[in-house]
């Protein structure tokens, strides 16, 4: 298996996508029935989601399984994202502040980045504070034409390298050549001058995480025991279900 990524080391890379697994931490172990029910699951939920979507209670409850290990991971793949930079050349992960700060050796322009995961994971309040603050960053730089303040996300709508402008107090801002929104393949363009860089990563990723998982038994998941545990209760899945969720309620 040839490892095709020239911007980082082959051990820097495959360390990283350990680490990124290991931040998965609770979500590779199992889930009881006890942990599933934590907040108490809706049965009349899941018998209108069975019904509807023609699933079994066994896909139905798997794919409830699915949902609250979810909630969980977006954390691990911020991590990836982010910290693979202090692996590639002129960049840094700050301790506070900016996520990453990049330096073009030949310009010298200086890149600060603020990086969201999916385009719409920023609400009006949260773009208005991220960019009053790129605006009172480049207010206050030094070298106010080295510096450029930009948002990258890594599920953007579009391959991306704009100014980046919205409407503050009712009022749309004048466009700034200094703060701007990248797609992440634009991005990894930027910061490595290979066009292809981001593809690429996606391209061996796959085989990394393959390769670390097949050889660590500690990175498989647990197998969960939420149906079997229900089973025990009543052999009627709905039944048990709902002496679940309303086992204190008159006739159940």
């Amino acid at each position: 298996m040839k490892y095709n990524l020239k911007f980082i080391k082959e051990e820097d890379f495959e360390y990283h996508v350990k680490k990124t697994i290991m931040e998965y931490g609770e979500i590779l172990k199992k889930i009881n029935l006890k942990k599933f029910n934590k907040n108490i699951i809706d049965p009349i939920k899941l018998l209108f989601d069975k019904n509807i979507l023609n699933k079994t209670y066994k896909e139905i409850i798997e794919l409830e399984l699915h949902r609250q290990r979810d909630k969980s991971n977006n954390n691990a793949i911020g991590y990836f994202h982010q910290n693979i930079f202090k692996y590639i050349k002129n960049c840094k992960i700050p301790k506070e502040g900016w996520d990453i700060i990049y330096e073009d050796e030949i310009s010298k322009t200086v890149y600060y980045i603020e990086m969201k995961n999916k385009h719409n994971t920023m609400n009006s309040s949260s773009a208005k504070s991220t960019y009053i603050r790129m605006q009172n960053h480049l207010l206050n730089s030094k070298d106010k034409e080295k510096s450029i303040c930009a948002l990258v996300e890594i599920i953007s709508k579009k391959s991306d390298d704009s100014e980046w402008v919205i409407t503050l107090e009712k009022e749309k801002q004048l466009p700034n050549k200094r703060i701007r929104k990248i797609s992440i393949d634009k991005f990894y363009e930027i910061v490595t001058g290979d066009k292809n860089s981001f593809k690429n990563l996606c391209t061996q990723l796959p085989k990394t995480i393959e390769k670390i998982i097949t050889n660590d038994s500690k990175f498989k998941i647990e197998k969960d025991t939420v149906f079997d545990e229900l089973e025990t209760i009543d052999k009627d899945i709905l039944k048990s279900l709902y002496k679940l969720a309303f086992k204190t309620y008159e006739g159940f």
